[in-house]
């Protein structure tokens, strides 16, 4: 039986099927709507770094013919053939999309699904309808991705500016507009790619207006009529991944201007790997000037390799023509198609139809949020009113819910995104921004003798789901060590299962004396390899 995806579900594909070259079918429509489905082969940055593995009706497989376009069959408006064991190991993403070509908007299809199909049985659909879109003109439908293993997730993502998005989206460009070319042929019908043994068995589904099933992959086909001429699209071609452009000087007297929130690292220069998040214990770079590059948070990818990331425009070098557009280009929103994603360091974004959970965040801090979200308040009763005034891990806490995306800050604090898999964190209350509601937290108390003033208790976070964090500014993540102290007052949140004990350096005879430090209540920290503590550079 086929698996029913939401958007945002994932699973291996070993989980779906034992087989490896599966059938992928795209359905879409809409009244008076022409549609290019393409499929991107993207590389471990998510970068068409080989513009080979972009497969489109005028590029129909890839060089070793692991990804082929099949053309409409079955009722799909488009197919495509993956055989994942004989897919590069350069390429570690395959992004399905459909554009429009022509006038109109996603919010005028009607329902459609991307589905696979393993040995001709449909074992995994991800259903849509335009009612989950307004004025995108592209969307993502389904990524193939190796994390580990190969696996499928349903993406459900738009852009507004359609395919041209899309391909600056994954680091393509756009090339002058070419001599139209002769029509393209009839999608060539299935046959055995040339080697010394048969392929595993692949198998299409069988069309809903046939009566019996389609014949079998590799078998000889029936002459039948030539398929419908696939659309040709009007806009220009892909010619090659993005050409980094020369970087001009900086004005005489300035220092070297770094790159703007998402302008492709190294621009102007040779393309170079991203860079590494700190390593415990190691200092993490300095926070950028408002509208640079942010350095990577701990938890998550360097912003600069995230999937989706604008264009920018290095600063002092003029945009390319005047108006407000370019000017605000460096700042646009960056889709990622995650649930949570990091817009700069001070500004974070959940997508609520991702997923599917509610989200609980602090009270009043939603700065902005686009579609239908209701925003209720999340009471704690009576008897957790009771512990949050006695332990001081109180949270006032609004319930978002619907469908759209919600922005949150708070003061120009850092904000983190932790993903928990089934582990947990203990933050202090007053360290919270938001978090998934799946997540189960409570309060937990510090072990020692009681001192006053001390912080004896904090809250716990377990499950599965995303915790927010912020922070006075950059943070610095530690390993728990037997000697591990820190100051209660700096301290963000460590892991629940190290073990934290109250140490106090008072003794009567240092207090019989003027001259106190001010350090004689610390927390102490055990634990086995693996645990850590978070510390920010500011005592509360």
């Amino acid at each position: 039986m086929a698996r029913e995806f939401q958007r945002g579900h994932k699973a291996k594909i070993s989980d779906l099927t034992a087989g490896t070259d599966l059938y992928v079918g795209v359905q879409i429509a809409g009244p008076g709507l022409t549609f290019d489905i393409s499929c991107f082969g993207l590389d471990a940055n998510e970068q068409l770094s080989d513009d080979r593995y972009f497969i489109f009706f005028n590029q129909p497989k890839s060089p070793e013919e692991s990804i082929q376009l099949l053309g409409a069959q079955a009722g799909d408006t488009e197919s495509f053939r993956v055989t994942l064991d004989r897919i590069p190991a350069k390429i570690h993403k395959l992004s399905f999309t459909a554009t429009l070509d022509g006038a109109g908007q996603m919010s005028q299809v009607g329902p459609g699904y991307i589905r696979i199909v393993a040995g001709g049985e449909e074992v995994v659909k991800y259903a849509f309808t335009g009612s989950e879109f307004t004025t995108e003109r592209a969307v993502m439908l389904g990524d193939f991705y190796l994390k580990d293993v190969w696996r499928f997730a349903a993406v459900g993502q738009g852009f507004d500016g359609g395919l041209d998005a899309l391909l600056k989206n994954f680091g393509g460009e756009v090339a002058e507009e070419a001599p139209e070319a002769a029509p393209q042929g009839a999608a060539p019908s299935f046959a055995p790619p040339a080697q010394s043994s048969a392929p595993p068995a692949f198998g299409a589904p069988a069309a809903p207006q046939a009566p019996q099933p389609a014949p079998a992959f590799g078998a000889p086909a029936a002459p039948a009529p030539a398929p419908p001429q696939q659309p040709m699209h009007a806009a220009p071609t892909i010619a090659a991944p993005v050409a980094p452009a020369p970087q001009a000087p900086a004005p005489y007297g300035q220092p070297p201007q770094q790159p703007q929130f998402g302008q492709v690292p190294g621009q102007g220069a040779a393309p170079a790997a991203p860079p590494a998040a700190p390593s415990y214990g190691q200092q993490p770079p300095a926070a950028p000037p408002f509208g640079q590059q942010p350095p990577a948070p701990f938890g998550q990818q360097p912003p600069g390799t995230q999937p989706g990331m604008p264009q920018g425009v290095p600063q002092g070098v003029p945009a390319a023509g005047a108006g407000l557009q370019a000017a605000l280009q460096p700042y646009k929103e960056a889709p990622t198609g995650q649930r949570w994603t990091s817009q700069n360091q001070q500004l974070m974004r959940v997508d609520l139809t991702m997923g599917g959970n509610p989200v609980l965040a602090r009270q009043g801090s939603m700065v902005m949020y686009q579609g239908k979200v209701d925003f209720g308040y999340k009471g704690a009763g009576f008897a957790g009113r009771m512990v949050g005034n006695a332990t001081g891990q109180e949270m006032q806490l609004m319930r978002c819910t619907g469908r759209g995306q919600v922005f949150f800050a708070e003061e120009g604090a850092h904000l983190h995104p932790i993903e928990l898999q089934g582990d947990g964190i203990c933050v202090s209350a007053e360290s919270v921004l938001a978090f998934d509601e799946s997540l189960q937290y409570e309060v937990r108390r510090i072990e020692g003798h009681g001192i006053p003033g001390g912080a004896l208790f904090t809250m716990q976070f377990q499950g599965a789901g995303t915790v927010v964090i912020k922070t006075h500014g950059v943070p610095v993540v530690l390993p728990v060590t037997p000697t591990t102290f820190a100051d209660c007052n700096a301290v963000v949140a460590w892991s629940s299962a190290s073990q934290v004990i109250l140490s106090s350096q008072v003794r009567l005879r240092r207090n019989a004396y003027p001259g106190h430090s001010g350090e004689t209540v610390n927390l102490q920290f055990r634990g086995a390899p693996g645990n850590f503590i978070v510390v920010q550079p500011y005592e509360v």
